[in-house]
């Protein structure tokens, strides 16, 4: 392990991440667990990137951010889950503090990113359903690459700021980050200096980026639900109803182990609880996007059966 001695204090340039513990009879299980989901996920995801840029019958709002959330998510399980994987693999836990603050800044920057895609994806059904007349005029081609773009930019420059503030902090002993990966909390409790001003900062950005998107998503719904409601025909409350449950799905998942983790009274330390929870806002999230919205949209699988008689695999 590698220190400097800084004021008197001995300031940690390697981190351990401790995972889900040491048992040697684990590790492979869980290696063998995390990969299939890896390659699930990574494989949805690309497919479903591809199809949204190479079909035009998908070229519509609604599958751009769906193609834009896929790109998002295969980004976000590379941040995380290969480091994991090869923790299991080699039992090397080690990371550099730069390579954690760089972790945590890709993850920062693509869950904010996510929180606003998931809002402008709510407001996207709630016009469709709500407002089909006024729908191509209120969402144009420009407006979602706009709002998309805006998106990730917002999260890169707020990330900028909160991990340049980190990167300011001097880091002392124990070197041990009681999680899976670079979350903000368990690294904040390594610092030997004043984190006040980084609080303050993450609280903050949080109270902006997550609670304005998760009151878009709850007024959309509630929009939509009355409007489903006054549908005369059953067929068609059905068909509505299958349209935006996938979506509600994936936000409910993604949001409530969010709100789990980061809003609920801090504990002292990461409790095996809060890691069940971070996997699935941070693992499950991006896997079960592909499969909800591939296995429930009826469009989806037409573009994909399309793809699978040009390759000459289905007929």
């Amino acid at each position: 392990m590698e220190h400097v001695k800084i004021d008197n204090k001995t300031a940690i340039t390697t981190f351990i991440l401790l995972g889900f513990g040491n048992a040697p009879e684990f590790q492979i299980l869980l290696f063998l667990v995390f990969i299939i989901i890896y390659s699930v996920t990574m494989a949805g995801n690309i497919v479903i990137i591809v199809l949204v840029i190479m079909d035009h019958h998908l070229h519509i709002p609604m599958y751009f951010f769906l193609g834009n959330l896929s790109c998002l998510e295969t980004f976000y399980s590379s941040t995380i889950l290969p480091r994991m994987l090869a923790s299991f693999l080699t039992g090397d836990k080690t990371i550099s503090v730069g390579g954690c603050l760089f972790q945590f800044f890709c993850f920062g920057t693509l869950v904010i990113a996510e929180c606003y895609l998931l809002a402008s994806m709510s407001y996207d059904r709630y016009l469709a359903i709500c407002k089909p007349l006024q729908y191509a005029t209120l969402m144009s081609g420009r407006l979602c690459f706009l709002i998309s773009a805006v998106s990730w930019v917002y999260g890169i420059t707020v990330m900028i700021l909160v991990v340049s503030l980190m990167s300011q902090l001097k880091y002392c002993g124990p070197p041990e980050i009681d999680h899976f990966f670079c979350d903000l909390t368990p690294v904040l409790d390594l610092s030997c200096s004043d984190t006040t001003l980084v609080t303050l900062v993450t609280f903050t950005v949080c109270i902006i980026d997550t609670v304005p998107s998760f009151l878009l998503i709850l007024l959309s719904y509630i929009c939509i639900i009355a409007s489903i409601l006054r549908i005369p025909s059953s067929d068609g409350r059905k068909k509505a109803f299958s349209t935006c449950s996938s979506h509600l799905m994936v936000v409910s998942i993604f949001y409530g182990s969010l709100i789990f983790v980061y809003v609920l009274p801090q504990k002292e330390a990461v409790s095996e609880v809060d890691k069940i929870f971070s996997v699935f806002y941070t693992v499950l999230t991006p896997l079960i996007n592909p499969l909800i919205y591939s296995l429930r949209n009826k469009e989806v699988r037409k573009a994909f059966k399309r793809m699978l008689n040009k390759c000459g695999i289905s007929k």
